[in-house]
């Protein structure tokens, strides 16, 4: 556990991260620090304990791959659709050829 600072000793500040994602992981860092440093001290709140019994990266890990699964289920379906309609196009070109062989249109 990180050792107890004197009120009195500033805190050494870290400059802010490049990226988007580096910046968010910066902030989650700072958030679990603060609340493990009142729930060390006794003094957070119900709602603060309650959120962090939640985390649990074994969920949260889950959470991502499940999502991910949904994405690429939406990319298969989007896929199909698509060969549905190219599908769709053959036929109607192939109908048009079977016309022509047969005579039925004269323009052709």
């Amino acid at each position: 556990m990180a050792t107890k600072q004197n009120p009195t000793t500033p805190k050494r500040r870290r400059p802010p991260a490049r990226t988007a994602a580096a910046r968010a992981n910066q902030l989650k860092a700072a958030a679990f620090a603060l609340a493990e440093e009142r729930i060390a001290d006794g003094t957070a709140s119900n709602q603060l304990v309650v959120q962090c019994l939640k985390l649990d990266p074994e969920r949260e890990e889950l959470e991502r791959v499940r999502l991910a699964n949904e994405n690429s289920l939406l990319d298969a379906r989007v896929g199909a659709l698509k060969s549905g309609q190219r599908l769709e196009e053959l036929y109607a070109e192939a109908l048009e050829a079977m016309k022509a062989y047969r005579g039925d249109d004269a323009d052709v």
